[in-house]
């Protein structure tokens, strides 16, 4: 899932005019300066300085990039021809918030982003401060860090969204995967619709990462991607069944008359349920990624299981949309665009629906980003 693996997007936060000056200061610089540490790729190739293994990743995401347009119908722009060594772990750090007894995401809004359920900062410290002062607000909070994000093509005059140190030692089919999930957004993007949004990109990603392991990938690629993905797949499955559950316990009779103790021994009881159940399957992964979702379950809140939901609830409608229109890049584009353009999230949803009859896999938005926060 985006949100665990870190795959998430900080979704053009240097626009957000109508933030507070320090926020709209820091995410403005903090791009200019990934701006200004890239290079194209072509440079860093003839560096002697660059590592043999650096030039090999960077000559595959090249490869990759070309891939995407050719066979994807993904943007031939300026992204993702550019490198740039951040010299921190993460791209941005973003903040997501959560009442006690809810999965809905707090929302935060931007001029062009439009309202997301996440607050993003190029400081860890920043962002964690800002997780402090939520918590004040009695929600429940989690700080995660993101590797790339999408300016969603408003940069690509000034040499577009670059490759980054944070995730260019990616295996090779996680790596085709991000960059064709960046780039979706630059297909289209509905402003205050986080799961729309996510859940579109993702489907893209997975769909078209599944294409260039089967067309371009080595078999030793695409046996690690498959353990790889394998694990994340069960993980996933198991998180949507915690929703679920507590969605559930959110919606229950005990909910409705604000009876909040026995809804607080229910969550409980559904987390305690998760964790164990956490542990079990893990029991059955091999590998060095056996305790890979260990920080993120110790850690797992409201907030941590609303925003992994952007990034899953309708991927199925979309793959099937997919389908659908022949597995027609053009066609299934055309199509998603013109869901996108209705004008609200509900006739989004219906539409979504009415064309591939799956239903959202949670029962509820995490982010209804069209009301603000």
């Amino acid at each position: 899932m985006r949100g665990l693996s870190a795959l998430a997007l900080a979704g053009a936060l240097f626009l957000t005019g109508c933030a507070d000056l320090g926020y709209y200061w820091q995410s403005a610089s903090g791009h200019i300066g990934i701006m200004r540490a890239a290079k194209p790729v072509p440079e860093w190739l003839a560096d002697p300085a660059t590592s043999a293994p650096l030039k090999a990743k960077l000559e595959l995401t090249q490869r990759i990039r070309r891939f995407a347009s050719a066979e994807l119908g993904l943007p031939d722009n300026a992204s993702y021809k550019s490198y740039a060594d951040l010299h921190r772990p993460a791209a941005v750090w973003n903040v997501v918030a959560a009442p006690p007894y809810s999965l809905t995401l707090k929302n935060w809004c931007f001029p062009v982003a439009g309202c997301v359920g996440y607050r993003g900062y190029y400081s860890e410290d920043a962002a964690k401060a800002e997780a402090e002062a939520q918590r004040a607000l009695d929600l429940e909070v989690a700080v995660y860090p993101v590797p790339a994000y999408s300016t969603l093509g408003w940069m690509n005059w000034a040499g577009g969204d670059p490759l980054l140190s944070t995730f260019i030692g990616y295996p090779e089919g996680e790596l085709a995967r991000l960059v064709f999930h960046e780039l979706a957004h630059q297909v289209l993007y509905v402003p205050g619709d986080t799961v729309f949004n996510e859940s579109y990109a993702t489907a893209v990603e997975r769909i078209g990462g599944g294409m260039w392991l089967q067309r371009e990938a080595s078999e030793a690629a695409r046996r690690e991607y498959a353990q790889f993905d394998g694990q994340r797949q069960e993980f996933r499955a198991l998180a949507l069944n915690t929703r679920r559950a507590l969605t559930q316990v959110y919606e229950s009779p005990e909910a409705k008359a604000k009876d909040w103790p026995a809804v607080e021994a229910m969550k409980k009881a559904a987390m305690t349920d998760f964790r164990a159940r956490y542990a079990e399957l893990k029991q059955g992964w091999l590998g060095p990624r056996q305790n890979a979702y260990d920080g993120w379950v110790a850690r797992a809140n409201n907030a941590a299981f609303g925003a992994q939901g952007a990034y899953d609830d309708l991927v199925p409608a979309f793959e099937a949309l997919f389908d659908r229109e022949g597995r027609d890049w053009p066609r299934f584009y055309t199509e998603v665009r013109r869901i996108a353009a209705l004008p609200t999230m509900e006739e989004r949803r219906s539409a979504l629906q009415a064309a591939t009859g799956i239903l959202q896999t949670h029962s509820s938005d995490n982010n209804n980003g069209e009301h603000g926060a």
